[in-house]
């Protein structure tokens, strides 16, 4: 559209000024179009690098985690463990004062409620320790998911200055059109 208009120009203005006037346009729509395709391919370049880094976000976020959640399955296990042999360390600790010959009653009583409590506190440490490692697994877990989405808006801003960045640079193509008019209704005019 615009080479059939380049003929209708040339014929409405004089000879000289009509070949300054296209050339000028010329190098003008050159250089506009060569800055537009290169903003357009850095803006291209800075979006996929934005979606790869939020999928990098959401892989690290995910790999993360899950080692949290494999350190909280085995410290679980772990102090299940524990858990079990305090209850059969008490029970033995009773069964030995059971045992023992020539315990009065009471005494034995007393010696065997002893046992008891030390398993029971054994116990009741090893589960406040689980109940600790549980709350830190959820302070990282939101840590985490934190971290991801703090990554993951940095990438959608980058993308946004991207598209931001390729629709400016296609104005350039109209403000180049806009100004040619503006010259060519100038120079009729002269």
């Amino acid at each position: 559209m615009c080479v059939a208009a380049i003929p209708a120009i040339g014929g409405l203005a004089s000879g000289a000024q009509s070949g300054l006037f296209l050339a000028g346009l010329g190098i003008q729509a050159a250089q506009a179009i060569q800055g537009n395709r290169a903003a357009n391919q850095a803006a291209r370049y800075q979006y996929q690098a934005a979606a790869r880094s939020a999928e990098s976000a959401e892989k690290a976020f995910a790999q993360q985690q899950e080692g949290l959640a494999a350190n909280l399955k085995e410290t679980r296990a772990s102090k299940g463990q524990e858990r079990l042999a305090a209850g059969i360390q008490g029970l033995q600790a009773r069964g030995a004062v059971a045992a023992t010959e020539g315990l009065s009653g009471r005494t034995a009583q007393l010696l065997s409620m002893d046992a008891a409590r030390q398993s029971a506190n054994l116990t009741n440490s090893i589960n406040q320790s689980l109940e600790s490692a549980t709350a830190q697994f959820r302070r990282q877990s939101l840590g985490l998911a934190a971290q991801r989405d703090s990554r993951r808006n940095a990438a959608i801003d980058m993308q946004n200055q991207a598209y931001a960045r390729a629709r400016a640079s296609n104005t350039g193509i109209f403000d180049l059109l806009g100004a040619g008019v503006k010259s060519y209704t100038g120079l009729l005019g002269s």
